[in-house]
């Protein structure tokens, strides 16, 4: 059967792999970053100005769009790209993450994660079967198995339990995976740091043989020596011929490491959870713009960065919005964070093409946290 989610590997560069990403909706160049739109939307962006940045896939999330506004609700929009007025592709976390970050309010059995709503406290049961449901019901392009995400850290036993659970539950979700024409269901790896359970979980899971694989269970509270240990002996284990996407991971150190090693697709909240925060990103490392040393700094943010926020507005204008909690200030320091993400894939993508890509992560190094 032809998968509606192709992947075509078009270079490699030591381990670091050049490829593209053909969806329904257009094709993606890899490696990509994907922005992060939890709630049908990139806070305090338009979808419109994140495309324009060239943003071609972005990730929104299960847990969050079942109990607000309803899937069903979406699904009678016309689905999730008529109802945030997204053009691109979306791949649509399966929840699991949110449902097991509930801790005290949820139960784990077999048969699915019984949980509270964080939002009225009402009870519900999120299964795989469910997980797929409200997917399918979304419309989303790529459509993510639901796993359990074990915390960090968390004893051998427990992950492996756990970790079992997850490939059984993927099973269950290609089971009753509906859409097969439109939409691409991908299998998660878990395993937490465990080596030999990392092992034993890409066997499971691609067995299935599935259009795409994640590594799920890192950048969960584990250094970040340990999570690439784990993605040097893990990544391989993936097939070659597939999207290889590392969950929950944006900070351009990773980026870089995890290109290394052979990722092709990454997502994460923090450059619009930094932009909140007053924190921009910057080659240099993050600054934050509401230090008084730049109530009267009157260059941009970034001097090379082609940004909006870095072509028109200051740092001491930008410290103005903050300091003042005008709502300006996180749609532009957001539009930085995420421009400045997407333009360092595009330059690794470009450093893979012509086979300089270790070359490019010296020079960010040399630069990065000054």
């Amino acid at each position: 059967m032809k998968h509606p989610v192709q992947f075509e590997l078009l270079k490699t560069d030591g381990r670091a792999r050049r490829g593209r990403l053909n969806t329904l909706r257009g094709t993606v160049e890899t490696p990509v970053f994907m922005p992060v739109g939890t709630a049908a939307t990139i806070k305090a962006m338009k979808p419109e100005d994140v495309a324009g940045m060239g943003a071609g896939i972005i990730l929104s999330n299960t847990y969050h769009l079942y109990l607000r506004p309803g899937h069903e609700i979406v699904r009678e929009a016309g689905g999730i790209h008529k109802f945030m007025n997204w053009a691109g592709s979306v791949l649509t976390d399966s929840g699991g993450f949110q449902v097991f970050s509930l801790a005290g309010l949820r139960k784990i059995r077999e048969e699915g994660v019984e949980f509270r709503s964080h939002v009225d406290g009402s009870l519900h049961m999120m299964s795989p079967e469910k997980s797929v449901e409200i997917q399918n019901a979304l419309g989303s392009d790529i459509v993510m198995a639901f796993d359990e995400c074990a915390p960090y850290p968390a004893d051998w036993e427990y992950v492996k339990r756990s970790s079992e659970r997850t490939t059984r539950w993927l099973a269950r979700c290609k089971e009753h995976h509906k859409n097969t024409e439109r939409q691409a269901l991908f299998g998660i790896m878990q395993g937490g740091v465990y080596k030999d359970l990392r092992h034993e979980s890409a066997c499971g899971i691609t067995e299935l043989d599935l259009p795409g694989y994640a590594i799920g269970g890192l950048s969960v509270g584990e250094p970040k020596e340990a999570m690439y240990d784990v993605l040097d002996s893990s990544v391989e284990l993936l097939p070659k011929d597939r999207p290889r996407y590392l969950m929950g991971v944006g900070s351009p150190d990773c980026l870089f490491e995890g290109v290394e090693r052979g990722i092709d697709m990454f997502d994460c909240v923090l450059p619009t959870r930094l932009a909140r925060h007053g924190v921009a990103m910057t080659p240099f490392g993050n600054i934050s713009i509401k230090n008084a040393q730049y109530e009267r700094d009157f260059s941009p943010l970034d001097a090379e960065c082609g940004c909006y926020a870095c072509r028109n507005y200051s740092r001491a204008y930008l410290r103005h919005l903050f300091k003042s909690n005008e709502m300006l200030s996180s749609t532009l320091l957001s539009t930085h964070n995420i421009y400045y993400l997407l333009e360092t894939m595009a330059k690794i993508r470009e450093a893979i093409d012509s086979g300089r890509f270790l070359e490019l992560k010296k020079e960010f190094y040399g630069k990065y946290g000054r």
